[in-house]
């Protein structure tokens, strides 16, 4: 077996709209930002990942950047073809000795239409998988904060993403009800970059957006050991001079508020949907939360407030659901609950 692990080409891919993470035996061997840099010229893959995201917001005419993936699903097919590739590529570049067809289980969310289920079955196709597998984002969530779907039990997920927010309950394997709300990690970055346009006046880019978010982000607007402000640079909008603010976690804790209002409207319709039974089994286990957005300060108090259940954050929010399309990847012939 030791052999033949080390030769094969099976990989599970957590493909999202801030980051793509690929995982073969167990180990993450590709983490990186879900963009590409594009040759305009020769329409070629200029630069993929973190390369691709340092050049986000600085580009010329002959290169532009591109997120293949909106809200979750692929917004730009040929894009996504062309990511996926080069990720591919970087995850074999340690296994250069043999790569046979590869077996693939990628990850989607869970209120994915037709039409993009097939685009990703497609890109993934495309991109040299012989055999794919498809799991949902909250079953993957699920397996990868170490909770057993398969018991006759019921377990609350969400999982805040980059482009979505899925909330799901899962019991003996299925999910039994479940809401995908695209509202997530990029719209706290948008709300960000508005709220700082018409209250000091300032123009900031994604990248910063995303900086204030991990330093002062925050869902309260009182919190135990609050972060220091953090300074924005940037031009003034009237004057277009260059402009030093320090922003603070309440700030922020109140811009973020109505996009945190719609997430916590979501989780309550889950909960009304929830049968009984499952419901008392949410109560006395929690509601887990995953994905980027778990870090955000404050949200499990937050969201604890408003369902007056208890919620635990993920050990590693940001790579649950990933790990847990690992675990799928191992267990692709017993898991009923995969795609073909």
């Amino acid at each position: 077996m030791g052999l033949f692990s080390f030769l094969s080409q099976d990989i599970a891919i957590d493909l999202g709209t801030a980051n793509t993470i690929i995982i073969r035996n167990d180990k993450i061997v590709v983490d990186e930002p879900s963009i590409v840099a594009i040759d305009t010229r020769t329409d070629k893959i200029y630069a993929i990942g973190e390369k691709a995201r340092q050049m986000h917001g600085k580009t010329h005419d002959k290169i532009k950047t591109v997120r293949p993936l909106r809200d979750g699903v692929i917004a730009d097919f040929k894009s996504a073809e062309l990511m996926l590739r080069g990720m591919i590529k970087m995850a074999n570049a340690r296994n250069r000795l043999f790569s046979p067809a590869l077996k693939m289980v990628v990850c989607i969310p869970s209120g994915s239409t037709e039409v993009e289920v097939r685009a990703v079955r497609d890109s993934a196709e495309h991109a040299g998988a012989r055999e794919v597998y498809l799991i949902y984002e909250p079953m993957a969530a699920a397996l990868g904060i170490g909770i057993d779907v398969e018991a006759p039990e019921g377990n609350m997920v969400v999982d805040i993403g980059g482009g979505t927010t899925e909330i799901a309950v899962i019991s003996l394997g299925g999910i039994v009800c479940n809401k995908s709300i695209r509202i997530a990690g990029d719209d706290f970055t948008t709300d960000i970059q508005e709220y700082m346009r018409h209250q000091h006046n300032i123009k900031i880019g994604d990248r910063t957006a995303e900086q204030i978010k991990i330093n002062v982000g925050s869902a309260l607007p009182d919190l135990a050991n609050p972060p220091e402000d953090y300074i924005v640079r940037g031009p003034h909008q009237m004057t277009a001079l260059p402009v030093e603010i320090p922003v603070s976690y309440q700030e922020i804790a109140h811009c973020l508020d109505k996009s945190l209002s719609k997430v916590e409207t979501a989780i309550l319709n889950v909960l009304e949907m929830t049968p009984p039974e499952l419901y008392a089994d949410v109560y006395s286990n929690g509601i887990y939360l995953a994905g980027g957005g778990a870090l955000l300060r404050g949200l499990d108090v937050r969201i604890s407030n408003k369902t007056n259940i208890p919620v635990h954050i993920a050990e590693d929010p940001l790579h649950a659901v990933a790990r847990g399309t690992g675990i799928a990847l191992k267990n692709v012939d017993n898991f009923s609950f995969l795609e073909r």
